[in-house]
C-alpha cells in the first residue's frame, strides 16, 4: 500500500472529526494546521497540531502546507480543507502547491458560484434547485430598503471576506422582524467593515426539523457515489454557530417532502456541475410549496458530515480510495437510520419542539453518533473540556438570540 499521510488545514470540530475519520480507519495521526486555538482539537492524543497566526493569508497558506509537504517527500499527503477560505487557496493556487500533495481538483470559477451566494442563486436559477424569495443588497452602493415580508433571514453573500472581519455582535446569519432592525443591521455590518452584498431571503416558515441537510461525494470521474438525506431536529444558537446542525437523524422525515425526488435532482445537479469532492447541501422544507429549498451548498464536507461515517462511509477513507489509491469506488448506500448529537440529552428535551422527533431521539440515543467523543482519544483533560462544552451548551440555548 501506497505510504500516505493526511494533513487537514483548520483547529475547529471539522478538523478533529477528519482527524478521528484518519485514526479510527488508519490508526495514524493526522497533521493539523490551525489559525486558532480551538476546544475542539485541543488535549487530543488521536492528532497533532500546529497554529500560524497569520494562515488565512494565501501566501502563509501555501507556504506552510508546502513546508510539510516537503518534511515528507516520499509520502503521498492527502490535504483536506475544512472552510471556505483554504478550499479557495487551494482551488486557485494549485499550480504552486507541491507535486506530492493530493486534493479535490476543483475549478476557482465553479468554486465561486457556490461560496458567494448571489453568484450562487443567479447562477443556478433554472438548475431545478428550488431557493427561497432573494433579494441582494450591496452595502456600499444601495440605499433604498426593498420592500419584504418579516421576518427575513440576512446573511452575507461573500463568505470569505465576511469571516476576515470582525465587529461587536457579529452574527453568522441574522433573523430579522422588522424594517428597523433590517437598517441598524445593514449599517452595523456596513460599518464592521464589510463592503459586499448581503443576501435578505424569506424565512421559510418551520422550526428547526423543517432544516435538512445532504451530504455528496463526486469522485475524481465524477460520479456521484453517495448521497445522505438527514432531518434536522436543532441546529446551534450561538452567534458564530448558527445554520450548524446539533441534532440530526439520517434517513428520517416528518413532512410529506419527496426525499426520492430531490436526491435524484442532487445527482443531476452535482453531475452537471462537473467537479469532485464532498459538498453539503443545506436546505429547508417548504410546506406551503412542498418543496425542498436550498439555502446554500459547502463544497466540502459540513461540520455535521461525521454521521455519514457510523453508515460506514468513512469520509478520509473514501478520499485515500479516490485520490491517491485511484481505486474504482463502489456506491455507497445511505438508507440506515442513525442519529448524530453534538448536545446532551437535556438540550433535544427542552429545545426541539416536535414531540414526535424528541421521542425518535430518544429511541437512537443510545446509540447515537458524538463527533467530538471518540472512544480512541483517551485524554483526560479532554475529556474534562468536552464535559464543559456539554455543559455550556445549556447557558448558549438559554441566552440565544436566535428563536
Amino acid at each position: 500500500m501506497e505510504k500516505f499521510k493526511v494533513l487537514i488545514m483548520g483547529s475547529d470540530a471539522n478538523s478533529y472529526y477528519m482527524a478521528r475519520c484518519t485514526y479510527e480507519k488508519y490508526h495514524i495521526k493526522a497533521h493539523l494546521i490551525g489559525q486558532k486555538r480551538l476546544a475542539f482539537t485541543k488535549y487530543s492524543n488521536i492528532l497533532t497540531i500546529s497554529y500560524v497566526d497569520d494562515l488565512w493569508n494565501y501566501e502563509t497558506f501555501i507556504k506552510e502546507v508546502n513546508n510539510y509537504a516537503k518534511l515528507y517527500k516520499d509520502y503521498k499527503i492527502l490535504l483536506v480543507s475544512t472552510n471556505e477560505t483554504y478550499s479557495e487557496f487551494i482551488a486557485k493556487y494549485k499550480d504552486l502547491l507541491e507535486d506530492n500533495l493530493y486534493y479535490f481538483n476543483q475549478n476557482i470559477n465553479i468554486l465561486d458560484t457556490l461560496t458567494n451566494k448571489e453568484k450562487f442563486y443567479k447562477t443556478y436559477k433554472n438548475s431545478g434547485l428550488s431557493f427561497p424569495k432573494t433579494i441582494y443588497y450591496n452595502v456600499l452602493k444601495d440605499n433604498i430598503i426593498p420592500e419584504f415580508t418579516y421576518p427575513v433571514v440576512v446573511k452575507p453573500s461573500n463568505v470569505v471576506k465576511y469571516n476576515h472581519i470582525s465587529f461587536n455582535d457579529k452574527h453568522k446569519i441574522y433573523k430579522l422582524d422588522s424594517k428597523e432592525e433590517l437598517i441598524e443591521v445593514i449599517s452595523q455590518i456596513k460599518d464592521g467593515g464589510y463592503d459586499d452584498t448581503l443576501i435578505i431571503q424569506e424565512f421559510i416558515p418551520g422550526d428547526d426539523t423543517y432544516l435538512f441537510d445532504s451530504v455528496v461525494y463526486v469522485s475524481r470521474k465524477g460520479e456521484v457515489k453517495l448521497i445522505s438525506f438527514a432531518e434536522i431536529g436543532l441546529q446551534e444558537r450561538s452567534k458564530t454557530m448558527v445554520g450548524n446542525a446539533a441534532v440530526l437523524i439520517n434517513n428520517y422525515n416528518l413532512y410529506d417532502g419527496d426525499i426520492d425526488k430531490m436526491k435524484k435532482t442532487i445527482h443531476k445537479f452535482m453531475t452537471d456541475l462537473k467537479m469532485n469532492g464532498f459538498y453539503e447541501f443545506d436546505m429547508k422544507y417548504d410546506s406551503r410549496s412542498k418543496e425542498f429549498k436550498v439555502l446554500e451548498i459547502n463544497a466540502r464536507q459540513g461540520r455535521c458530515s461525521y454521521y455519514i461515517s457510523a453508515l460506514g462511509a468513512n469520509l478520509i477513507e473514501i478520499m485515500v480510495n479516490d485520490l491517491i489509491l485511484k481505486k474504482d469506488i463502489d456506491y455507497y448506500d445511505m438508507e440506515k437510520v442513525c442519529l448524530l448529537s453534538f448536545v446532551p440529552k437535556s438540550i433535544v428535551k427542552n429545545y426541539i419542539n416536535n414531540e414526535k422527533y424528541v421521542k425518535k431521539v430518544l429511541k437512537l440515543w443510545r446509540k447515537r453518533v458524538s463527533p467530538m467523543e471518540c472512544k480512541l482519544d483517551k485524554n483526560f483533560l479532554r475529556f474534562l473540556m468536552m464535559k464543559k462544552r456539554l455543559w455550556h451548551y445549556n447557558i448558549e440555548y438559554k441566552n440565544s438570540y436566535w428563536k
